[in-house]
């Protein structure tokens, strides 16, 4: 995620770099914000804005965020799904269907029927969350009861939401002075970086995603995007396991 340039890179246990996706339709990948595999070995790609820069997108009208998709060997990905309000993380539910993404400055939850019969297509999206003030999803992570778990920066929160769209607050620290003056710079469409990198909490900094984990992937790490450690919680919930999971680290690998 540069200025202006994006891509999709495989970093070796070595330091050495590759580029994987570098373009989109044809044309150069803008600033790539999010990548994931499915079980099919395909490359899922978010793309936040197509504005430069990117701050000018933190903007409630944003739509220029989309969701590519790159076969696998493929350099070129195509776009499955355009139009989104600065596109953030988006997970695929194999097992539904389904493909769900965060729209940051959107502030709402969008949810895609995956169609993967002949090319595959998303269609029918549908608004399963529209959230309230302070809520900015970023990170997002699936549990086996196909319900997702969202970090919102800004207001530290994470968020468990059901597939009719119930939402259950988890967790929340954050400084009562800091969300109402991003609010009100929200409201006024002049959100800049100022208010991103100065999220207050007594101990999360900026939560911005979060993923399942342990031997029974009941734990959750949680990132943060001004802090230097690795937060996490026991949960009495299972998450889904993910694609990549059981790739070989090689040297990596923990004895």
């Amino acid at each position: 995620m540069g200025d202006t340039e994006g891509g999709i890179y495989r970093l070796h246990a070595d330091g050495d770099v590759d580029p994987v996706v570098m373009t989109v339709a044809g044309d150069p990948m803008p600033p790539t914000n999010f990548v994931v595999k499915d079980h099919h070995d395909r490359i899922w790609i978010t793309v936040s804005t197509r504005l430069t820069p990117r701050a000018a997108d933190y903007r409630a009208s944003a739509n220029t965020g989309f969701i590519a998709m790159a076969e696998p060997g493929e350099s070129n990905a195509r776009i499955v799904a355009d139009g989104l309000g600065y596109t953030n993380e988006c997970v695929i539910d194999e097992v539904r269907g389904q493909v769900w993404v965060n729209e940051t400055f959107g502030r709402r939850l969008t949810r895609f029927k995956l169609h993967d019969t002949g090319q595959l297509r998303l269609d029918g999206a549908e608004v399963v969350c529209q959230f309230d003030a302070a809520t900015y999803p970023d990170g997002l992570a699936l549990d086996e009861d196909g319900h997702v778990w969202i970090t919102s920066i800004v207001s530290n929160r994470i968020i468990r939401v059901s597939p009719t769209g119930t939402i259950q607050l988890m967790f929340e620290d954050a400084e009562e002075a800091h969300l109402a003056w991003t609010e009100a710079a929200y409201r006024n469409d002049s959100l800049g970086r100022e208010h991103l990198d100065n999220a207050g909490g007594e101990v999360m900094r900026n939560l911005s995603n979060l993923a399942f984990g342990g031997p029974d992937r009941q734990r959750m790490y949680v990132g943060n995007l001004l802090g230097d450690s690795l937060p996490w919680f026991d949960t009495e919930f299972t998450g889904v396991a993910m694609p990549h999971w059981s790739v070989n680290l090689g040297s990596l690998a923990a004895d």
